[in-house]
């Protein structure tokens, strides 16, 4: 699954919206995040790590790696 999915997957579970998110972060962050930032680049699938990483966090998630057996 890509980050993008993952993260739509955790508004779903979280019941937010990408707006209501954008709010969040832009408050986290003190600059202004957009709704349509957000919107293009996870229909671009064109988000960086670190923005995944950070929105994820915004939500109350962190991104964690294990090992493959």
């Amino acid at each position: 699954m890509s980050a993008n999915k993952d993260l739509r997957k955790l508004l779903l579970e979280e019941n937010k919206t990408i707006k209501q998110l954008a709010d969040m972060a832009s408050q986290i962050a003190g600059k202004s995040i957009t709704q349509y930032s957000i919107s293009q680049k996870l229909n671009r699938n064109s988000m960086k790590y670190d923005e995944v990483q950070f929105l994820a966090g915004v939500l109350g998630y962190e991104i964690e790696f294990k090992k493959i057996k």
